[in-house]
């Protein structure tokens, strides 16, 4: 009988690593998802528990991480990945980006599997470029507040192509930029959760400086979507992956208090250190290569992810 292929997804019980447990076990795939719990939550796999072709490992990947038996594929997407997070978790944030990644791409090696890096859009820093391509090498302040995560990634991606290129390791690097949707943490620090407990709580939304920079989002189900496409192509350098429609924060805020029908008004702040000012993914390569476009428009993901919070909101 032939062995049924095996996947191994680290901060699988986070917001995006959940989700790709529950479209890898959909498509029959064995899943051991790998988790410390630092910022993902084990009611987001809790569905899953009982379902034979799931496993769960409490472990920091930072640290030597050992699978028994054949694995087909490794997924490295553990990382603290809001402000919130990596400023409160910096060093481990480091940790996981470097010591993480090295393990796991010694774990691809021990067992021959495809290996996938979870990057981000934050490798491109404040852009001098736009929208960004894969091809732009970013402008990134690595001893600011956030060098600890935009320096983990990109050291994250140098570290995937050296495997690549002296061990002949299947690599693929995937550069993801805003991304939102059910399961995100709601005191997470960014932006469509923080906007939404605003505006449900009919608090002020915050805005910092004028509300002029601008972010793309993207749905999670388009987001996995590309995830998947990804993997099973055979392209090893980056790709981005994201929505190229382009907003003003300030129109994001209208949009989130038009959306949740919350009687909220916009309060402004200063803009915090090395704040991008625009963010717009070049997706060409994913559409030439990976035939792979989102699909859900913000307004759409927006009420199903409003929806999700009303229902899961616990303060």
């Amino acid at each position: 009988m032939r062995r049924r292929k095996k996947v191994v997804i680290t901060g699988g019980a986070g917001f995006l690593g959940s989700h790709l447990c529950d479209r890898f076990v959909e498509d029959g795939l064995k899943v051991i998802c790998v988790d410390n719990l630092i910022t993902g939550n084990l009611r987001n796999i809790k569905h899953l528990q009982r379902n034979k072709n799931f496993e769960f490992i409490r472990h920091d990947v930072s640290k030597k991480l050992h699978i028994k038996g054949g694995v087909d594929y490794v997924l490295h997407f553990a990382s603290p990945a809001s402000p919130i997070d990596y400023l409160n978790y910096p060093i481990p944030t480091l940790k996981v980006g470097s010591l993480g990644a090295h393990n796991t791409l010694g774990l691809a090696k021990l067992k021959k599997a495809r290996y996938l890096i979870a990057s981000t859009s934050e490798v491109y820093g404040d852009p001098e470029v736009h929208p960004q391509t894969e091809t732009y090498w970013g402008h990134v302040n690595p001893v600011g507040p956030r060098g600890c995560y935009d320096e983990a990634k990109r050291f994250a991606e140098a570290i995937t192509m050296a495997y690549h290129r002296y061990h002949k390791i299947d690599t693929r690097i995937l550069r993801i930029f805003n991304t939102y949707g059910p399961r995100m943490r709601i005191k997470d620090g960014r932006v469509v959760p923080n906007f939404i407990y605003q505006a449900l709580h009919n608090k002020a939304l915050t805005v910092y400086g004028r509300g002029k920079q601008t972010r793309s989002f993207c749905y999670y189900s388009d987001l996995i979507e590309g995830v998947v496409r990804l993997l099973y192509s055979k392209i090893h350098g980056p790709v981005n992956i994201g929505n190229p429609d382009e907003f003003t924060m300030l129109q994001f805020a209208k949009l989130v208090i038009k959306a949740s029908g919350s009687k909220s008004k916009i309060t402004y702040k200063p803009l915090p250190m090395d704040d991008p000012k625009q963010r717009k993914p070049d997706i060409r390569l994913a559409y030439k290569h990976l035939k792979w476009k989102p699909k859900i428009k913000l307004q759409q993901g927006l009420q199903e992810t409003i929806q999700w919070f009303k229902v899961n909101l616990t303060d």
